[in-house]
């Protein structure tokens, strides 16, 4: 589903101001157990880059250095007048 950027934006705007406001009310300060927070955030982390290197591999581009081709010289810019001191 296509979400136009205008309305994307609006939404962030209205979960921000939604939870600055929540900070000022008592009943949802609730206490977090910050380990659990951790494992979540890294759980969350882990099945996202699963998904996004599995998409990578699947269009042959490798998202690690090692093992990629490289062209050496051909690929290096030469700025005219740099290293030109034996002139």
């Amino acid at each position: 589903r296509k979400l136009p950027e205008f309305k994307f934006w609006i939404s962030a705007l209205r979960a921000a101001l939604v939870a600055l406001a929540m900070t000022f009310f008592e009943v949802f300060d609730l206490p977090v157990f910050w380990p659990i927070l951790l494992a979540y955030f890294i759980l969350l982390l882990v099945l996202t880059m699963k998904d996004r290197i599995k998409h990578m591999i699947k269009h042959k581009y490798i998202p690690f250095s090692f093992g990629k081709q490289t062209y050496g010289e051909l690929t290096k810019v030469k700025v005219p007048g740099k290293g030109d001191s034996d002139k």
